[in-house]
């Protein structure tokens, strides 16, 4: 990739907040995958950046907790700072209908376990579905379930017939997953065939012998984008720049004529150093959630011990640049078509012991050096001293 390293003067105050988390260091970061980059947010829009900053910080129990750290690294000095062109961009993805308790909802497909199935939605929205193969591992705990047609009545869903009918929606907080079973519902009778619209109804004809009920060993990325009474926050300032605030909301519009939908698409880096884009759909806990204005997820937390997750390792000092806090973007191990790729990211914080020694780290063999050399500090994110998880599908934005 082009570097642009552009020499700056400035002198900013600026408080290192802690994110309110356990700063647990890592020792052997080749056993961790990592993933990711976030918007450039620096200069004029300092205070959205400090916003996120404290919304990391603040819990309603626990006060912001502040690093103790050299003056250096409260202050930034004259130094280098790195800007990546088109660092967000804006992206259409379509959308599909379901049903929940008889009312509708509108989902996105961004992500399948295995390739077959990534393959025929693909082609069915006409628009790249990556193979996550780590997904098939996510504990049932964060699932919630989709059941999908395979005969019956004609219709809009991914096997040509009736739309998916899914077990919850982000209203119901607590068991609402983005992250789906794949149920087949089979009619013995397609002469009986009727439009089933919520779960209990599907129920009910598999007790009464109208349908089979086949569940299959497939994982599906299913964000919802509308629900009965609710749907993701849309953007105000739909003007994108490499200086718009990462923060507030991730959508520019929701278009239910045209069935699309469309997200900022975040730049950042692979494990190579190739360029990755990604969305944000939901996230747990909620104050990061808020802070990104995406969906609160918990159940998502029952995916950090998983390998179901893969690593996200930010910078919180150093090079001035693209990342949510100021600093150079963070990179990923895992991309698409790789083994390792998944959406769910843990996150992890890059500290360099002396920001003074700081140089832009692009890949994951950059990240083991500079920690095998002591020069850096890894910790596990804990915002509201709870387990952190973002929901990021890599994407392509430009297909």
């Amino acid at each position: 990739m082009t570097k642009n390293v552009q020499k700056i003067s400035l002198l900013a105050i600026i408080p290192i907040i802690a994110l309110a988390m356990t700063f647990v260091p890592i020792t052997d970061v080749h056993a961790q995958k990592i993933c990711g980059d976030r918007l450039c947010i620096s200069g004029d829009v300092e205070d959205e950046r400090k916003k996120m900053r404290d919304s990391f910080s603040a819990s309603p129990t626990e006060p912001a907790k502040i690093i103790d750290v050299a003056e250096s690294e409260k202050q930034i000095e004259p130094g280098s700072i790195l800007k990546l062109s088109r660092a967000s961009v804006a992206t259409d993805i379509p959308l599909h209908l379901g049903y929940y308790n008889g009312d509708s909802v509108y989902f996105i497909i961004t992500d399948a376990s295995d390739e077959k199935h990534a393959k025929i939605i693909s082609e069915k929205q006409g628009w790249n579905v990556e193979v996550a193969p780590p997904l098939e591992n996510t504990p049932k705990e964060a699932l919630s379930t989709a059941y999908m047609f395979v005969n019956g009545v004609d219709g809009e869903g991914i096997h040509g017939y009736q739309s998916e009918v899914v077990t919850s929606t982000p209203a119901q907080t607590e068991t609402y997953s983005a992250l789906t079973s794949h149920v087949h519902v089979t009619w013995t009778n397609e002469d009986n065939a009727r439009v089933l619209d919520s779960e209990q109804a599907v129920i009910d004809a598999e007790t009464n012998g109208e349908v089979t009920l086949v569940p299959l060993p497939v994982v599906l990325n299913m964000p919802q984008i509308v629900w009965p009474d609710g749907q993701m926050t849309i953007k105000e300032d739909k003007t994108l720049t490499d200086a718009t605030p990462y923060g507030k909301a991730q959508v520019l519009d929701i278009d239910l004529d045209e069935m699309t939908v469309t997200f900022v698409a975040h730049r950042g880096w692979g494990p190579d150093g190739r360029t990755i884009y990604y969305i944000v759909t939901d996230a747990t806990p909620s104050g990061p959630a808020k802070m990104m204005g995406v969906v609160n997820a918990p159940t998502l937390a029952s995916t950090l011990a998983s390998s179901s997750a893969i690593d996200l390792f930010q910078f919180k000092n150093g090079i001035s640049g693209s990342g949510p806090l100021g600093f150079q973007p963070g990179i990923a191990a895992g991309a698409p078509g790789d083994e390792n790729y998944s959406p769910l990211w843990r996150i992890f914080m890059i500290k360099w012991i002396d920001p003074e020694n700081a140089v832009v780290l692009e890949t994951m063999d950059d990240i083991s050096y500079y920690q095998q050399q002591g020069l850096i500090e890894i910790g596990m994110a804990r915002p509201m001293n709870s387990d952190h998880i973002v929901n990021c599908p890599f994407i392509d934005p430009f297909q």
